[in-house]
């Protein structure tokens, strides 16, 4: 069985692959802030004159670059996340449920069944991520024609206030991410909610897939917050130190984003009469 220290360690671990991530993602976002910022203090400096649109033009040209290079850095830390760090999330997760059965952790390979289990999750996560980024490009090309069209009418002399920088970045806060809810929040608070549902959920699947290929075990114990429901947070069914079938731990790895459920493999109680999902450990 594995140790409180170990189980520590590996959670410290997932951590802090997850902690480099977010890192990384909120480091080149902020290249998108930084690049608005200065393309509004360039347009603040023109006024109206022979060579006017050609200076806009420019200033735009050069926003327009810094978003290309987000949007090819943001692409390879996606898909490192996908292609290296969830792979060791799910590896780590398989370790872990080796260590706390007692069995040897270098009985892990990749099978076909793992392989099977971890493509279409990495695919996904993935996908989602390119999709926020994606989203980040659509909206600084908004900003970019706002700002465009605001400082025309400037140079112009149609408006003579000059353009409203503040106005501009209001509308187009590219230092957010929007839900579908249209609530915004701030990139590194999306990332490490994102990142950290991700790698927990891929963990969390590896731990129990190994349970379930390499151990045999039809039986799983969880260990999560002692308020957190089974199915959902709210949930009355408190998940925390209740024996699972295999099925009910593959349906539920996680409950909900921040989620730090944990599954430990039981095959010690295959074939126990009586045991129903859901009892004590």
């Amino acid at each position: 069985m594995s140790t409180p220290t170990q189980t520590s360690t590996d959670r410290a671990e997932l951590a802090a692959l997850i902690a480099v991530a977010v890192a990384e993602l909120t480091r080149q976002w902020r290249r998108l802030t930084t690049a608005q910022d200065t393309l509004l203090r360039a347009l603040e400096r023109l006024r109206p004159g022979l060579g006017a649109t050609t200076r806009i033009n420019a200033h735009i040209t050069e926003f327009q670059q810094q978003v290309g290079e987000f949007y090819r850095l943001t692409l390879a830390v996606a898909e490192r996340w996908a292609a290296q760090d969830l792979p060791i999330a799910y590896r780590d997760g398989a370790l872990r449920a080796l260590r706390q059965a007692g069995a040897d952790i270098r009985a892990f390979t990749w099978t076909e069944a793992h392989q099977a289990a971890i493509t279409p999750l990495t695919a996904t996560f993935y996908t989602d991520l390119v999709g926020r980024i994606q989203e980040a490009v659509r909206r600084a090309q908004a900003f970019a024609r706002a700002a465009q069209d605001a400082t025309r009418e400037v140079t112009l002399g149609r408006q003579h206030a000059g353009i409203d920088s503040a106005r501009l970045i209001a509308d187009h806060p590219l230092s957010t991410v929007v839900y579908r809810d249209q609530a915004r929040h701030q990139v590194q608070d999306w990332a490490r909610t994102a990142l950290a549902y991700q790698g927990t959920l891929t963990a969390n699947t590896g731990a129990i897939n190994t349970g379930r290929y390499d151990l045999g075990a039809a039986w799983f114990e969880c260990v999560d917050g002692p308020e957190c429901g089974f199915v959902s947070h709210e949930d009355t069914d408190h998940a925390s130190g209740t024996i699972r079938s295999a099925d009910d731990a593959a349906a539920y790895p996680i409950a909900h984003f921040g989620c730090r459920r944990e599954w430990f493999p039981r095959p010690d109680l295959n074939g126990r009469t009586g045991l129903v999902s859901g009892d004590p450990a």
